[in-house]
């Protein structure tokens, strides 16, 4: 509904309660405050000078009666303290509006841009207390943000696919743990009026964990600038327009069947969760993410949660007039791709209750709707409206015994309807109408669209494409290879590279289980058709007949990537990076290739005898090495070892003839140089017994550590727990989240979610 802020209601307001039938008892105002469910309509109001016209539209197969009670004050056990002070208030809470905008052009006309940077000047001239985080990390967000001033900034530190996009359940974690009073996460194009504040404010009178959401208004057309950051909006011929006006052209021009799954969620922030159980892995803009939360929130029912779009003024707005008629379109960016999609239906099917038959709570949420000037709370589920009186701090509903059956409230509403008040009321009551709203679209199309939630995921790129577009400016390219056995040590391993800004990396699945896994953690995966089957889960560690099949795959892999003209750093996933040592590994320079040593002796040679460590190590795309490899893979597919020794043997000649000083070894063949990289700066798992160290990263930073390599231990459940305990762990299985400074749950908590 669109109501200047003036007409809000006040703490001093009284507000009276309008019931249709009684509830058998007022549990939802007990024990947790426990609330009727929200429900997807509202009403919209425009406030001119003739008084008010109330439209609500609201989904009933009958008639409704409205009847006007008097205000009895609720027992002890059935009222809720407030915050009786104004938003506006020195001691009002803070409000931070999130958002993740879309990459766009600086340097030519761009309306994405356009439309991103008005909606956010729509947000900052709200109050002088409002702050705006963009999620993000190209560079034309980063100017948007330095454009607005220093009330807007850019918070990076989530996680994001390999195509920038960010993960949804990252921005609702990070957006919790900001220290605000109110959070507002928002589409990065929608605009919002000024009776936002009065909404919030009618949110804040509850000092109660609450949760509202809206739909914005689409505009097909919206001829209207706004000037600076302040208040005052313009139309097209430069002349000031009164905010009134903009919502009267929202209502005679706006519809919410055109917007897509837009919505605006806010909440206080405080101990009461926003739902039971963890958000998934959405990839942002992907689609059902929005709809996803707001059904958890209503089903888990911790949370007075209700729909405000009907009295809420935000839109979108598709064009922008004639200052931007030489824009070009968006016309979507080439990465919004049909699998992210896909992918965010199968984990909406996975996780939550969403694609459960929904209850009728979930299907017809409460809705905040505004007639005479004053708020309302109208709940289909149990046929009654109710409003809230603020005194002495006390927020109460009430609830008048007499009116129990619909006669008792027709003949009620017969009388008071006589007056011109009520006269009024009749009037906004009789113009509800239904409305479809596209949540319950979307839970219908889930629950039905069974080709989506059971498709195959797969990356729409060849090896040769995802190499192009995760490469570096060297044509260099970081790889690990890996099977389902060892995702939570995978993720581990890529949440640090993220945290480095490790960006030219490159998964090569072994199995089906990791390629469907990597691609909803929103990895650059390949699967490897080669590779071998029936990996064991436990049983795959140094040693083993599964490792010595598993070994051999990484040279192939390797090789075919060099004859692409790629050079590659090879990593395993049990390596764990303190810096990037890319840059260092690259200066040794062209006919070289770098590896660790497996050497444990502190003192001595560490090119001895299959000290080779075919583990990590920099192979450059040049004819001498793609010639060795050759060699390296064929000798090994004759081998019933591991791929390991095959390097060692082949490269530095069986018991090492070709070694060369303490450090080196050369192939005869191809004159290609072994270098075996300094052990202080890339130790193995035995090496000076840094894993047995009590401040394992102190104890390698002191020498200087790049890499700390987990192996020279027995056992996938061993190298997990000393990997945990050691502190040397940056990923949140049980959130399926890289860990960030803001948030750093404690060892143990991690080490029971992993499996």
């Amino acid at each position: 509904m669109l109501v200047p802020p003036a007409t809000a209601p006040t703490t001093n307001d009284t507000l009276r309660h309008l019931s249709l039938s009684l509830p058998s008892a007022p549990s939802r105002l007990r024990g947790r405050h426990r609330r009727p469910r929200p429900n997807f309509t509202g009403m919209p109001c425009l406030l001119g000078g003739f008084g008010c016209v109330c439209v609500i539209f609201f989904s009933l197969t009958g008639s409704i009666y409205f009847v006007l009670n008097q205000l009895q004050r609720l027992p002890e056990d059935r009222q809720l303290h407030t915050n009786d002070g104004s938003l506006n208030r020195p001691d009002s809470p803070s409000i931070v509006i999130f958002a993740a905008p879309r990459r766009f052009s600086t340097d030519k006309p761009d309306l994405v841009g356009a439309r991103q940077d008005m909606a956010v000047r729509s947000w900052l001239a709200l109050s002088p207390d409002v702050s705006v985080v963009l999620f993000g990390q190209h560079p034309s967000i980063f100017a948007l943000a330095r454009s607005l001033g220093p009330r807007v900034t850019v918070e990076s530190a989530i996680d994001f696919t390999f195509m920038g996009t960010p993960f949804f359940h990252s921005m609702v974690s990070r957006s919790q743990a900001f220290n605000s009073g109110i959070s507002v996460l928002i589409d990065p194009e929608t605009i919002l009026l000024p009776d936002f504040l009065g909404i919030l404010h009618y949110s804040q009178n509850l000092n109660h964990g609450w949760f509202l959401f809206a739909k914005p208004h689409c505009v097909l057309h919206f001829p209207f600038q706004l000037l600076g950051t302040g208040k005052h909006w313009l139309r097209e011929d430069g002349e000031v327009i009164e905010v009134e006006k903009l919502q009267e052209h929202l209502i005679q021009k706006g519809n919410w069947s055109t917007c897509g799954e837009r919505l605006l969620m806010a909440w206080n922030n405080g101990v009461v969760p926003l739902h039971a159980g963890i958000v998934p892995p959405f990839v942002y803009g992907e689609g059902l993410h929005n709809e996803w939360l707001v059904n958890e929130v209503l089903a888990s029912d911790l949370r007075f949660a209700f729909d405000s779009s009907l009295v809420l003024s935000s839109l979108y707005p598709q064009s922008l007039g004639q200052w931007f008629s030489n824009f070009s379109k968006d016309a979507g960016s080439a990465d919004e791709l049909v699998w992210r999609h896909r992918g965010n239906y199968q984990l909406s099917a996975l996780y939550g209750s969403f694609s459960f038959q929904q209850s009728k709570f979930c299907k017809n949420p409460i809705k905040l709707v505004m007639c005479l000037g004053k708020y309302y709370l109208i709940n289909r589920v149990e046929d009654d409206v109710s409003s809230l009186q603020v005194s002495d701090g006390i927020a109460t509903y009430s609830m008048d015994p007499h009116l129990s059956s619909r006669k008792q409230k027709s003949q009620m509403f017969t009388i008071f309807s006589r007056s011109q008040r009520d006269k009024k009321w009749k009037a906004c009551v009789n113009n509800i109408d239904a409305l479809d709203f596209s949540y319950q679209l979307i839970v219908k199309k889930l629950n039905e669209d069974n080709s989506e939630v059971s498709s195959a995921l797969s990356l729409p790129f060849s090896i040769e494409l995802l190499l192009r577009i995760i490469a570096d400016k060297d044509k260099s390219i970081v790889l690990a290879i890996a099977g389902n056995n060892y995702r939570d040590m995978l993720m581990n391993w890529v949440c640090r590279l993220r945290h480095l800004a490790v960006k030219n990396f490159v998964i090569c699945a072994l199995d089906s289980e990791i390629y469907h896994f990597s691609i909803l953690q929103g990895l650059p995966v390949f699967k490897n058709p080669l590779a071998p089957t029936n990996i064991s889960f436990n049983d795959c560690h140094f040693g083993t007949e599964c490792f010595r099949r598993v070994t051999k795959v990484k040279s192939r892999i390797v090789l075919q990537i060099l004859k692409l003209g790629y050079n590659v750093l090879m990593s395993d996933v049990d390596v764990y990076w303190f810096n990037n040592p890319l840059p260092f590994l690259v200066s040794f320079g062209p006919g070289t290739l770098v590896a660790q040593s497996d050497e444990y002796n502190e003192t001595g040679p560490i090119n001895l005898p299959r000290r080779l460590n075919s583990g990590f190590y920099f192979a450059r795309s040049e004819m001498s090495t793609i010639a060795a490899f050759e060699m390296v893979v064929k000798h090994a597919s004759a081998s019933e070892l591991s791929e390991q020794p095959s390097f060692y043997d082949v490269l530095c000649g069986e018991g090492g003839v070709n070694r060369m000083g303490d450090d080196k070894c050369q192939e005869p063949n191809t004159n290609l140089t072994v270098i075996f990289l300094d052990r202080n700066l890339f130790p193995n798992g035995a090496y000076r017994g840094l894993w047995e160290k009590q401040d394992v990263r102190s104890s390698c930073m002191k020498l200087g550590c790049l890499i700390l390599h987990n192996n020279w231990i027995s056992g996938r459940k061993k190298k997990l727990e000393r990997q945990v305990f050691s502190g040397l762990w940056d990923y949140d299985p049980s959130l399926r989240m890289c860990l960030q400074k803001w948030q750093i749950p404690k060892s143990a908590n991690i080490s029971r979610s992993l499996v």
